[in-house]
């Protein structure tokens, strides 16, 4: 933070100072000083926000994160009609870039974890994470110099000598980890096997941010219908002229609280007559035929995905959320997976956590795997998360990631 305030503000406010000529007011460059002191301890603590979660390389997040600092100064000078120096703020915006860009991408280059484990109960099997070296310990006597932290299950009936020695360690200052909480903070996951073990504090996520968010959902997607309209009624006549059928997918698909409603998308097959079996039918499978060759580009780009503004406008759908599944898939998950059901505590979304994390799934064994990340989307409701998937999506939408 200090590198960021020295290089992104009291550099180019001494530069811009330094050249000022003998007419030239210096009032404004003393506003924007100021204006970039703010961007950039708002940019950090955005990016800090985001960074927490697994997966995550700061690095990718330093532009979005400053960009929507600077941009947000930007707009407070423009609507107050404040006096600034554009050239000291473009200095301060590259100045706070080139720094985080420098320091960030040298700590992932070094960031290298050793975890002493304890292989008992659930830690017998080590979860392969990038970036982790598991040392197993053997006896409650082994070295633990040149260890980040101590991972072992803590739910089990641990020997008297290992929980002695927990105890050690904690009291020399070295972290002793939950293995389940350092998994889920590692992989992105909430593995639930009984609902007495969420650790979620309430089963509900918080209120009083669903609510702001539902609102901020409306109002979003109301200024989106508007400005979007004229590309989605092209995108519309080019569907329609694509292929036989029409421009728009309906389907019944189960939402908030298990209440079926119905999802709108550009259609991105070709319409066939009514099938035999609906579950296979529902199923979108890699290189699936049924697929039109501008479905394809839809897909890939997540444009098909954009007529669920009118969901988010009904109060159905969030913009971000658990992805909502097909009535009859969602009906065999539910027979098939334990607290499958869960999953329906918040509004579905355009885009969620799962969908950014893994991609595409259908069959029972990969939709397991991708409730474990619905689970963790729960559990850390919040905006930090939300902004996190925005950023994911656009990534997304520009490499195709996890589209069929």
């Amino acid at each position: 933070m200090a590198g960021c305030l020295l290089f992104g503000a009291l550099v180019p406010y001494l530069i811009r100072i330094a050249t000022l000529g003998p007419l030239e007011a210096i009032g404004p460059v003393h506003e924007t000083f100021l204006g970039a002191v703010v961007a950039n301890l708002l940019g950090i603590w955005l990016l800090r926000n985001v960074s927490t979660y697994p997966g995550v390389e700061a690095s990718g997040y330093v532009l979005p994160a400053m960009s929507l600092s600077y941009g947000a100064v930007l707009l407070v000078f423009l609507l107050a009609r404040f006096d600034y120096s554009r050239l000291t703020l473009s200095l301060a915006f590259a100045g706070s870039l080139t720094w985080l860009f420098f320091t960030q991408g040298r700590a992932q280059r070094e960031q290298r974890l050793r975890i002493g484990l304890l292989t008992f109960g659930s830690a017998k099997e080590r979860p392969e994470v990038e970036g982790i070296t598991w040392v197993p310990l053997s006896s409650p006597t082994a070295d633990v110099s040149g260890l980040n932290a101590v991972a072992a299950d803590l739910r089990v009936d641990l020997p008297e000598a290992w929980e002695r020695r927990l105890a050690e360690y904690a009291l020399d200052g070295m972290p002793v980890l939950h293995i389940k909480h350092l998994f889920e903070s590692l992989s992105g996951r909430v593995e639930l096997e009984h609902l007495s073990e969420n650790n979620f504090g309430s089963l509900a996520p918080v209120s009083a941010w669903m609510t702001v968010k539902h609102l901020i959902d409306w109002v979003a997607a109301l200024v989106a219908g508007f400005l979007l309209l004229p590309f989605l009624l092209a995108v519309a006549v080019a569907v329609k002229l694509s292929s036989p059928g029409p421009a728009l997918f309906r389907q019944t698909r189960i939402g908030y609280r298990g209440r079926p409603f119905q999802v709108y998308k550009f259609r991105t097959m070709t319409v066939a007559d009514d099938p035999t079996d609906a579950r296979a039918a529902a199923m979108t499978r890699d290189a699936d035929a049924r697929v039109t060759k501008l479905g394809r580009f839809l897909r890939y780009t997540r444009i098909d995905e954009l007529p669920q503004i009118i969901n988010v406008l009904r109060g159905e759908m969030s913009w971000i959320g658990p992805r909502p599944e097909a009535e009859v898939l969602s009906r065999w998950y539910q027979a098939e997976i334990p607290f499958y059901l869960y999953r329906h505590i918040v509004r579905p979304g355009i885009a969620g956590w799962a969908q950014v994390v893994q991609g595409h799934v259908a069959e029972v064994e990969e939709v397991r795997s991708k409730l474990h990340y619905d689970f963790y989307y729960i559990k850390n409701y919040s905006p930090w998360i939300d902004l996190l998937i925005v950023a994911k999506t656009i990534r997304t939408m520009l490499t195709g990631h996890g589209a069929r």
